[in-house]
């Protein structure tokens, strides 16, 4: 995932690359932020999913040890 941060002239948000010690600023598009959005959307579901999956296995290990 790309390193997003304000840019120092207009003050949007943008993406940051760095080639041989020179800042370059790219300034995104809305369509490019919504994208990233549901990426991490996407993500978080993901984590979710395998941590609620995580909490019942350790819920049966507790249970079955009892």
């Amino acid at each position: 995932m790309s390193q997003v941060s304000n840019c120092p002239t207009c003050g949007g948000k943008s993406k940051i690359k760095e080639t041989n010690g020179v800042t370059t600023y790219q300034a995104l598009q809305d369509e490019e932020v919504l994208k990233k959005v549901g990426q991490l959307k996407k993500a978080m579901e993901t984590f979710k999913a395998k941590a609620e999956k995580l909490e019942k296995e350790l819920e049966t290990l507790k249970n079955s040890q009892k």
